[in-house]
């Protein structure tokens, strides 16, 4: 199965990051587990940003189920950025985000992965409807091809 490599263009939204030293790896690029980060990073701080998740507090939370990720081209520190966000699949109580992670200005993703949220009650950990609020900004990052599509 070949993979298709995602363009700039097919992400919603975008979030600048700043590489690191620490972030590099004995072979001179980053390493595989802090692209996972930047994915939590992108997601969260759009949820946080949009007044929609409530960290401490919030009645739901999401608990991550699944996650993937593959990689294109290196990055290495120090360069500069930016990780792409959409969501590919929204459902009752699940939401499937994907990130691309783009160098520079460069049009073509060095990585793109996904990863799943169920949200849960908090208290019970069972599965819970997304609140209003929070399925409006993300449909507002939602893929037009998908927004028929409703899974769970």
């Amino acid at each position: 199965m070949r993979i298709e490599v995602n363009k700039r263009s097919g992400y919603l939204h975008f979030q600048e990051i700043t590489t690191r030293w620490m972030d590099n790896d004995a072979y001179g690029h980053v390493n595989n587990v802090i692209y996972y980060s930047w994915f939590d990073t992108v997601v969260n701080q759009f949820l946080i940003a949009h007044g929609v998740l409530n960290v401490d507090h919030g009645r739901v939370i999401g608990l991550v189920i699944e996650t993937q990720c593959n990689y294109f081209a290196p990055v290495a520190f120090p360069d500069r950025i930016y990780a792409g966000l959409r969501v590919s699949k929204l459902g009752n109580s699940s939401v499937r985000y994907e990130v691309g992670i783009f160098r520079g200005d460069a049009d073509v993703a060095a990585a793109q992965g996904h990863f799943i949220h169920v949200y849960v009650d908090r208290s019970t950990r069972r599965p819970a409807a997304i609140p209003g609020n929070m399925r409006e900004v993300l449909e507002s990052i939602q893929i037009e091809s998908q927004k028929d599509t409703q899974h769970d």
